[in-house]
């Protein structure tokens, strides 16, 4: 992404000589994390390169931000499984507290999904 360009996300993903395919998941908010995870893996499986939470996908009453990360977690690897590609999820690991975002950067990295 912007930090390190357009060439580490292509060698990331091995993806080259194409545009990368990547979408925002919708809706944003009112899904259940494991339909969440469902909607990432849908796209995934269909085509795409990688997807993304909304900035407004934080932590709700209806999906918890750890929920959310595992089930992105389990599309991810599930839709490479299938396709043989590598594919990735943007996960938003914003938080109330720098304590707190540092947990949720710290369990995605756990999961090997970028944030």
């Amino acid at each position: 992404g912007p930090p390190h360009g357009i060439q580490v996300e292509r060698d990331k993903l091995n993806k080259y000589g194409r545009p990368l395919l990547g979408c925002t998941i919708k809706p944003k908010l009112g899904l259940s994390a494991k339909n969440y995870g469902r909607a990432v893996y849908e796209c995934l499986r269909g085509g795409l390169d990688f997807t993304k939470d909304d900035e407004n996908v934080n932590s709700q009453p209806f999906m918890r931000w750890r929920d959310r990360f595992l089930f992105c977690a389990e599309a991810i690897y599930k839709a490479q499984a299938e396709t043989g590609e590598i594919k990735g999820h943007y996960l938003n690991a914003t938080a109330g507290t720098s304590e707190e975002m540092i947990k949720r950067a710290v369990c995605a990295r756990e999961l090997g999904v970028p944030i």
